[in-house]
């Protein structure tokens, strides 16, 4: 049983953490102390959110837990998306887990605008659907199936309920929470002509396979309109583990025309307060090798930091 004392200290804590001007004391506060307990004592609700949408969480999970205590997840990705998108574009989602891009995504492009939401977990498309619903996205088309560079049967791992954004097909030797297998499309197939053809942003979040979505969508790069651009959140030691290269993933955007950014990201609760009420970060043009994970922009603007 939960202690009272304990849980109105969180409440109290996090009040001071979203609310409370100023940064002191809020990145020690969350790291050390809200951000494991709602963890360790999960709260179920329906949170308001800085983008102005609300969300149905569990705080046993990595995002909904930091959309709760924070009401934001990767600050630097949200204020960028909020600089690209506007009324009339289209938004690709390949990963939209809970959806919390997407509906910051449906509220940008407005009631002309669409967001194609992709994810292969049922349990993530339930709740997106519900999420969408929550916040009357009426522009959201939900489609569940993985993407990847042929039509091919993948199976899904996940490791532990504490992160479920971690689910994914890079092989696992220890215990396994859950597993499901599900038909995997290139994304070509996935979307019509006119969600190509008015895509401004396709973003991808694959926990590994990043590698063979961005082969299977080579052949659309070329069908997107000239300010279309992409990012790739690329994590190198899980796609060599599915024999591919990030090298190969540069090369292909590349050879579409495609120039390569950076955009800086942490995943730290002790960040995230620093993040949020510092300034926006820009992304930066990037020639040297990608080693850890990292959010790629890939834009053909040829500049040293993308406007």
């Amino acid at each position: 049983m939960s202690n009272p004392t304990s849980e109105a200290l969180v409440t109290l804590g996090r009040w001071y953490v979203r609310s409370a001007p100023g940064t002191v004391g809020k990145g020690l506060l969350a790291g050390r102390y809200l951000n494991p307990r709602l963890k360790d004592e999960p709260r179920r609700r329906i949170t308001a959110t800085a983008v102005g949408a609300s969300f149905a969480v569990d705080t046993q999970d990595l995002i909904q837990r930091y959309l709760y205590l924070f009401g934001v997840w990767e600050p630097r990705m949200t204020q960028w998306l909020r600089n690209r998108l506007g009324p009339g574009d289209t938004f690709v989602d390949v990963g939209a887990n809970i959806g919390y891009f997407s509906v910051l995504a449906s509220q940008l492009v407005g009631p002309q605008g669409r967001v194609v939401a992709i994810e292969a977990s049922r349990d993530f498309t339930d709740q997106l659907e519900l999420n969408a619903r929550i916040n009357s996205c009426g522009n959201i088309r939900v489609v569940q199936t993985a993407v990847s560079d042929k039509r091919q049967t993948l199976t899904f791992i996940l490791a532990s309920s504490a992160n479920m954004g971690a689910n994914s097909i890079v092989p696992w030797d220890g215990p396994v929470e859950s597993r499901f297998d599900i038909e995997a499309y290139p994304l070509p197939d996935v979307l019509n002509a006119d969600e190509i053809a008015k895509a401004r942003v396709i973003k991808v979040d694959v926990e590994g396979a990043e590698g063979s979505v961005v082969r299977g969508m080579a052949p659309l790069l070329e069908r997107l309109r000239p300010d279309a651009e992409i990012t790739v959140e690329v994590t190198p030691d899980r796609m060599a583990q599915l024999g591919d290269s990030v090298e190969e993933l540069l090369a292909t955007m590349r050879e579409h025309g495609f120039h390569v950014y950076r955009l800086a990201n942490e995943y730290a609760a002790a960040s995230y307060p620093t993040a949020l009420h510092g300034p926006a970060a820009v992304p930066v043009r990037w020639r040297r090798p990608v080693t850890d994970e990292s959010d790629l922009i890939f834009s053909r603007v040829d500049a040293e930091t993308l406007p």
